[in-house]
């Protein structure tokens, strides 16, 4: 009987490896051909409705979907739902519930041309056979009009589950309501300049499975949702190894995340965040694009239940030790009253829309001065004791974008 039992568990841990790699050769073949199945008309994270719109039309011409009004926004914008396959797992995923968190938006359109465009590979086909999969890719169109967080009440959405003053926080408890999906997709951008647990390394994408308690216990809704989770984790590290975090888990009682998984859904919160040289994150679109379609399938072939939640459990959760750019080893003088000291100076870049000029600029500012060695940054700098005046560089102060290239020049 041991002996059979053994063989049980040996069989399971061989199966289990070698799910795990195919699971890594069917992730790195989709991460290949990205390019030739990507939404290329999408060059931008700021992009309206209107725009979104244009790139659903012609796959909406090849029936890949239907596409069903589930109500208006504050300002009156029809907010839709997209509506395929024929399986009986239903599964719904929505974006943009903030409107300037626009990564995984650009990852649904790029997977739904995978679907138009890969009609007979296995991941369409799995997905599109064996689950029921529901998209709603924008639903806060008044903030992505401004490309702003919040509805055009200025409320944030996301903190409305359960007083459901805003038409949009209606629609989405409604749709839940209404198809009762079995896992859910909770779809965000979290600030670019998070890193995980104690190290330099940027969260390119943190997880989670969202707490329907303030103990954070498990269920047999929450524990499936950690397995998802494990699933694209897994999925990630592929690809950005040391880049996957877990997002904060403590209970939100007005957040849709923690009530959706309270209400019975399986969900999982995925938040899109930096990386160097990608202030546009178009590869942090792709990350999205490539764990949804893996993870999709894994879940069409009932195969997310044989995950290691181990695998979320100990990803560590994000903290804050970046900065967009670093000076290092500066001589800075704040005063003439005070002798010069050697410190690292941290700043961050911030997008601003210019009313005059109806564009969007950079702005730099000051956000640390001191022994900043436990933090990193997208761009550092050695200036080996340059001078750095203090008029030009105090807390909290803005500066000007050709003042930091030229600190950048020093090294």
């Amino acid at each position: 009987m041991l002996k059979s039992l053994y063989w049980i568990v040996g069989m399971s841990t061989v199966l289990s490896s070698a799910s795990a790699q195919t699971d890594a050769a069917l992730a790195r073949e989709l991460f290949d051909k990205y390019e030739n199945f990507k939404m290329s008309a999408i060059t931008s994270r700021r992009f309206s409705q209107a725009d979104m719109l244009k790139w659903l039309d012609p796959l909406r011409n090849q029936k890949l979907f239907v596409m069903t009004p589930v109500g208006r926004s504050a300002e009156g914008r029809t907010i839709s739902m997209l509506k395929m396959g024929a399986g009986k797992t239903t599964v719904l995923l929505w974006s943009q519930m903030h409107g300037d968190e626009s990564t995984a938006t650009m990852a649904i359109m790029d997977m739904l041309k995978f679907f138009s465009q890969e009609p007979d590979h296995v991941v369409t086909q799995s997905i599109l056979n064996k689950l029921n999969l529901l998209l709603i890719p924008m639903l806060n169109p008044d903030g992505a009009e401004r490309f702003q967080r919040r509805t055009a009440q200025s409320i944030d959405m996301n903190r409305d589950a359960l007083a459901l003053k805003t038409p949009e926080a209606r629609i989405l408890k409604e749709t839940r309501d209404t198809y009762r999906p079995n896992f859910g997709f909770n779809l965000h951008d979290q600030d670019p300049r998070y890193s995980v647990g104690e190290t330099r390394n940027v969260s390119a994408i943190a997880l989670l499975a969202p707490a329907f308690d303030e103990s954070r216990s498990d269920n047999n809704v929450r524990l499936p949702a950690k397995k998802v989770a494990a699933t694209l984790a897994t999925v990630l590290r592929e690809f950005i190894p040391k880049n996957v975090s877990k997002y904060d888990d403590a209970f939100e009682p007005r957040a849709f995340g923690d009530n959706i998984q309270k209400w019975g859904t399986s969900t999982v919160l995925i938040e899109s965040g930096g990386w160097p040289g990608d202030r546009e994150k178009m590869f942090v679109r792709k990350l999205n694009c490539v764990a949804l379609l893996t993870t999709l399938y894994r879940i069409a072939v009932d195969q997310c239940e044989h995950a290691d939640v181990n695998v979320y459990e100990q990803l560590p959760f994000n903290t804050k030790y970046l900065y967009d750019v670093m000076v290092r080893n500066a001589q800075w003088k704040a005063n003439n009253t005070v002798a010069a000291v050697t410190v690292d100076i941290g700043i961050n870049i911030e997008e601003e829309f210019n009313p005059r000029t109806r564009k969007v600029e950079l702005a730099a500012k000051v956000a640390d001065i001191g022994d900043l060695r436990t933090h990193g940054a997208f761009r550092e700098v050695d200036v080996h004791g340059a001078v750095v005046g203090g008029a030009e560089i105090q807390i909290d102060q803005r500066i000007a974008m050709e003042t930091v290239e030229s600190l950048l020049k020093k090294e």
